[in-house]
């Protein structure tokens, strides 16, 4: 993990209790003697969650409508740890960083790790109403938030910057985490896969851990063709933002979208890796800039 995140080590779970004294309902002893909480349990998951943020970003109110999507902190810390890297070269210290949030989602946990982490000022964008009404309660509960951070909604399914970034405004990056499955059943598919996998026995039926909508884990196409529509449409947007940058799940996809980069001819283009136990990602990055 990178060096600036504060999750890689285990956690203390004993701790964790006195930030968010609910989580104690899920914890137990495993069979080697240590303190865990069930994680294919969603409430157990979100519990946690609330006390780390509690803990480890200052945040008194956290929550979201059930169904949406409860992301693993430590990896989307990491995602924001590893993109201030990239654009602190570019910057005066005494300018803030503006950073766009596509897919900004019921949780909002983008945002309030950039900005209890390094003071950024956000522009979370959705496609769905409801995640950004539960999104404005979590900025509006939170006065640590409130200053730093604007709501928009995207009014077409298919689009990411148009409509949304105003004709004289400047962000120095864009991020986002792309729905990666085709499709409800390729995701459920998925799912029952990882679990037969882990739990070692073939499981029939469950429900996604993580919950989510449609438009955070599936779109027309997955995550190939969603990354790839959003570099074709960051080229009308060369000047405005310094580093477009998207989490890609599938280091197979990344072939495609070279070529698409290529074909929008960037100035320059960078992957990070990500490694969070035995799961691999990257972060792809262009620019327009030289």
């Amino acid at each position: 993990m990178h060096t600036r995140n504060p999750h890689s080590k285990a956690y203390d779970l004993d701790d964790l209790i006195k930030f968010h004294p609910p989580l104690i309902e899920f914890v137990f002893t495993n069979k080697f003697d240590s303190q865990t909480i069930n994680f294919f349990e969603p409430e157990a998951v979100k519990a946690l969650n609330i006390a780390l943020l509690k803990k480890f970003y200052g945040i008194k109110f956290w929550d979201f409508p059930d169904g949406y999507l409860c992301p693993p902190i430590p990896g989307r810390a990491e995602y924001i740890h590893q993109v201030s890297d990239l654009i602190k070269k570019d910057k005066n210290k005494s300018e803030k960083t503006h950073c766009l949030d596509i897919g900004v989602g019921a949780n909002c946990i983008f945002p309030i790790i950039g900005i209890q982490a390094y003071d950024w000022n956000f522009v979370g964008v959705d496609v769905d109403k409801k995640a950004l009404h539960s999104a404005d309660i979590i900025r509006s509960s939170n006065a640590c938030l409130s200053a730093n951070l604007q709501l928009r909604h995207q009014t077409k399914t298919d689009g990411f910057f148009k409509g949304i970034i105003k004709p004289t405004e400047q962000f120095d990056l864009s991020i986002c985490n792309p729905p990666f499955y085709t499709s409800q059943a390729d995701a459920q598919k998925a799912n029952l896969r990882k679990l037969s996998r882990l739990k070692k026995k073939k499981i029939n039926t469950a429900k996604l851990n993580f919950g989510g909508q449609s438009n955070e884990l599936w779109y027309k196409g997955g995550e190939k063709k969603f990354v790839e529509l959003m570099i074709l449409e960051s080229s009308a947007y060369s000047d405005q933002v310094h580093w477009f940058t998207t989490l890609i799940s599938k280091e197979d996809h990344l072939a495609k979208a070279k070529k698409i980069l290529q074909k929008v001819k960037v100035a320059k283009q960078k992957i990070i890796p990500i490694e969070l136990g035995n799961k691999k990602s990257r972060i792809l990055a262009w620019s327009f800039r030289k």
